[in-house]
Formats: structure tokens, C-alpha cells, sequence
């Protein structure tokens, strides 16, 4: 069985835990782009979603879902995410798609934040995979040179600009022994608009899926 069928064994087992008739949050990237097709599968019923970025907004409409505007939709009883890595501590890194801000600013308004991986994402420690920041361009440099003093290695993703206008930092080699520490130290640094951690708010659920089914990480 590839990554892909576990990817969507996660994605389908997450509709379990989506109330029918909900507005629902969702997130970006390919584990999510499954879940988005089980939605249309299973003509699951919903009063609408929230996206995370222009490419599942997208993917959303195609698919004859309503996208609503969550200055609108008020705290969502759900949003439905992947990671890039999570620990079986709930705690994640995510913005490998890009869209970390918007992910961030969506679990953040949701009541409960269920996060759908493959078992290569389940990780002991976080910080294998590169961590994105998002920075506001004329401050590139200058973050640079503070992840730098943090033990980080940044580099510019090149000629990708976020939904939101902004430049990305690939921070590689960055410790992360207590995560949600780092994640407010760099959220503190001047240009920085947010970073991948997901420590502070982590997710209440996670949904592995593998070989021999889908396994369910929770409090």
C-alpha cells in the first residue's frame, strides 16, 4: 500500500469527527486534497468550509462546496489539516505548502483541530523537516540573521510568494527541544508574521494512517 492510500485512509477517518451540517476548516496540501474528495464521495452534508489558501479554496468550489469567509463563520467546530511532521505529543510542524499563516489563524478560531498524517510524518522530536517562516519581505534579511543566532540555517524558498504577499524562510538544523518556546521566541522577532510550530496550539487529534488501518493519537 503506497503513502498516498495512507494519506487517504487518515483523510477519510477524519470525517468521523465533522458534525454534519457544519462549517467546516480546511487545511492544504495533498493529505487535505484527499479529505476534500471524501467530502464529495461521500456527499457529505455541510453548511460550508473555511480554507486555508487559494489552492483549496479552489479545489473547494470546484467540488460545489460553499467557501465562506471566517471574519463570517464565527469559531468553526472543526478545522482538518496535515502536517510536514507531528509528534505523538499532538505538536506539528506544517507550512511546507505555504500557507502556514492562514492554517495557523484557522485552528486558532476552531474548537477542535484534527490533523490527518501518513506514518512518515510521525516523528519523536520535531525539526528534521525544514521549519517555514513567513516574513515580510523588506525584513528578509534581518530575520535571516536572528534565526541564525537561534542555531537555525534559513534559506529563501525561492520565487514562492504566500497567499498573503510574503517571502518564506526554510530554517534547517533548528533544535527544537521545547517547540512551543521557539515558536513564541521567533514569533517575537521584528517581520516575522508566523512560523510553522504548531506547539501552542496543537492539534486535539491526530489520524495516522498506515498499513494496517488508521491509528488515533489523542489526549
Amino acid at each position: 500500500m503506497s503513502s498516498e492510500q495512507h494519506k487517504q485512509r487518515a483523510a477519510e477517518a477524519a470525517l468521523e469527527h465533522v458534525p454534519e451540517g457544519c462549517v467546516v476548516g480546511v487545511g492544504t496540501g495533498s493529505t487535505v486534497n484527499h479529505f476534500i474528495a471524501a467530502l464529495v464521495r461521500r456527499r457529505f452534508p455541510l453548511a460550508g468550509a473555511v480554507s486555508s489558501s487559494e489552492g483549496s479554496t479552489r479545489l473547494l468550489r470546484q467540488a460545489r462546496i460553499e467557501v465562506v469567509d471566517l471574519n463570517f463563520a464565527g469559531d468553526l467546530e472543526v478545522y482538518v489539516d496535515g502536517a510536514d511532521e507531528a509528534t505523538r505529543h499532538r505538536q506539528l510542524i506544517k507550512g511546507g505548502g505555504g500557507a502556514l499563516t492562514r492554517e495557523k489563524i484557522v485552528a486558532a478560531a476552531s474548537r477542535r483541530f484534527v490533523c490527518i498524517i501518513d506514518g512518515s510524518k510521525l516523528v519523536d522530536v520535531l525539526g528534521r523537516f525544514p521549519l517555514p517562516v513567513e516574513v515580510i519581505p523588506m525584513a528578509r534579511s534581518y530575520v535571516a540573521r536572528q534565526l541564525v543566532k537561534l542555531g537555525g540555517q534559513p534559506v529563501l524558498r525561492e520565487g514562492v510568494t504566500t497567499d498573503n504577499g510574503n517571502v518564506i524562510l526554510d530554517v534547517h538544523n533548528l533544535k527544537l527541544p521545547d517547540p512551543a518556546a521557539v515558536e513564541t521566541e521567533i514569533n517575537q522577532i521584528a517581520g516575522v508574521v508566523c512560523n510553522g510550530i504548531f506547539a501552542r496550539r496543537r492539534a486535539d487529534l491526530l489520524l495516522v494512517g498506515g498499513e494496517s488501518g488508521v491509528e488515533t493519537i489523542k489526549p
